[in-house]
């Protein structure tokens, strides 16, 4: 069922209750304050809410509660001073306070991809499930947040089942979330859709309860967000699949980047043409050197894991694909560069001792300090051990990055980075380094030899400067 809200009318579908808690409204806890779960209950304390964020990492919850945001994400740390000012917002490490306070408690934890394997470690879902079905002391609506194999609400079900008093009548739901690094705070805020798995119009209620800050920001301005309700496992696959569905586009364009190459057309081009046809559209076609991050790689690993346990793997075959693409396009830096600057590329890749390598890009995209299995940085590290010397600026990223890959040399700024460069490789999209003036960049570096990795650049721009310009599936300039 999708219902588009506001309404003008009531909508009888979803009932009015009362919080357990007899609260005018639902008190809100938020179980995990990394990206996910900080961003969610900052937003939904701004939207009005009485929000708990819990975590049993107490260096966070200090940094949290004494307000700093221990992420980048654009706006949240006006809106963290903000309603921790007020009182909205507190956060805690201790669980019996976390399950006392809250009539929703949606669980925000990770669920990294297993190290022996495709699938997700459901770890942490289990500690915070089961840690706080021992706490309550009232009924209360759990909602699982984190994005899950699907089955997942069904086995949260019975370890509540097992863990929580039974004439408590704790139900389980299930929202998945759709943020977007460093676009976070508007995706709560102002979401495209919100999506709820329900068994009952209690938890129907009291998840439209819990939204409806949403709805009323919605009305104010003027704008619809759909709801969709629907049932646990279609509402855990949403997720997956958009993102299976993402990052096969990008692989797709990235595909045709390799066709490109070997054919001498133009790949921005090609994905500008096919992008007018409203069946297809424009957003996600950049070629590149692929995508990263905490979500796309390890969910599409973990999906096609989960539909080979169901006896559906022959489905998703076409996911090991999309990954394979994905991989292989960090290694064409490596191709280009060894071209630039004039070494063999053999069989075990180029050797690349005595030149030094400016990378512009640490983190996986721009507005974000997040370098989980960033392209940049392992494209970074592979010029490394090709025997380049790498130096590496990031905007926001500098610090996770020197923890991720220590081996790698960082300089304050793009200027530092640059300066004596054999060639300069731009690995993240950051508007700092789209806007660079190619004229003054080219007064310090020793060679004018550039690689354009996100196809954000001007090559026109960049050869009329005197640069040896090479993008991702683009004929030289």
């Amino acid at each position: 069922m999708t219902i588009p809200y506001p309404s003008t009318q009531p909508i009888p579908a979803i009932p009015a209750v009362t919080p357990p808690s007899g609260a005018s409204r639902p008190r809100l806890t938020f179980l995990g304050t990394g990206y996910l779960g900080a961003t969610y209950a900052i937003c939904f304390a701004e939207l009005g809410y009485e929000v708990i964020g819990f975590d049993i990492d107490a260096e966070k919850i200090a940094k949290l509660a004494g307000g700093e945001v221990p992420f980048h994400e654009p706006g949240l740390d006006e809106l963290l001073k903000r309603n921790l000012a007020v009182g909205r917002l507190r956060f805690s490490t201790d669980i019996a306070e976390t399950a006392e306070f809250g009539d929703v408690h949606f669980i925000c934890v990770g669920t990294p991809q297993r190290a022996d394997g495709m699938g997700a470690d459901l770890s942490y879902v289990e500690a915070a499930v089961t840690g706080l079905s021992q706490h309550l002391t009232r009924k209360a609506l759990i909602v699982g947040k984190s994005t899950v194999p699907v089955g997942t609400a069904e086995w949260i079900e019975q370890l509540v089942g097992k863990h929580a008093a039974p004439d408590l009548g704790v139900e389980v739901a299930w929202s998945p979330e759709f943020l977007q690094e460093g676009f976070a705070v508007e995706d709560v805020l102002r979401p495209n859709r919100i999506v709820v798995g329900v068994k009952s119009e209690w938890a129907n209620g009291m998840l439209y309860a819990a939204h409806k800050g949403v709805f009323d920001l919605a009305a104010t301005e003027d704008r619809e967000v759909p709801l969709v309700v629907t049932d646990f496992a279609t509402a855990e696959l949403v997720k997956v699949a958009a993102n299976a569905f993402l990052a096969t586009k990008i692989s797709f364009i990235n595909a045709m980047a390799e066709v490109c190459e070997v054919a001498g057309a133009d790949v921005t081009q090609l994905a500008r043409a096919i992008g007018y046809d409203p069946r297809i559209g424009n957003r996600f076609l950049q070629a590149g050197i692929g995508f990263g991050g905490g979500c796309l790689p390890k969910d599409i690993r973990a999906f096609q894991a989960r539909a080979q346990e169901l006896g559906a793997g022959e489905a998703l075959r076409f996911l090991h694909e999309v990954d394979l693409i994905n991989l292989r396009r960090r290694t064409r830096v490596l191709q280009l560069a060894a071209e630039l600057l004039g070494r063999r590329y053999g069989p075990a890749g180029p050797d690349l001792s005595g030149t030094r390598i400016a990378v512009l890009g640490a983190t996986f995209k721009p507005n974000s300090d997040d370098v989980r299995d960033a392209p940049s940085l392992a494209v970074a590290a592979a010029l490394h051990k090709a025997g380049a010397d790498v130096h590496v600026y990031d905007p926001q990223g500098m610090e996770n990055a020197r923890r991720e890959r220590p081996e790698l040399t960082y300089e304050p700024s793009m200027v530092d980075a640059v300066r004596d460069a054999d060639l300069v490789c731009v690995l993240t999209e950051w508007a700092d380094f789209r806007n660079a003036d190619p004229v003054a960049l080219g007064e310090l570096v020793a060679g004018r030899r550039i690689v354009d990795g996100r196809n954000c650049l001007d090559p026109a721009l960049w050869t009329q400067a005197g640069w040896q310009y090479r993008g991702m599936g683009r004929p030289p300039a």
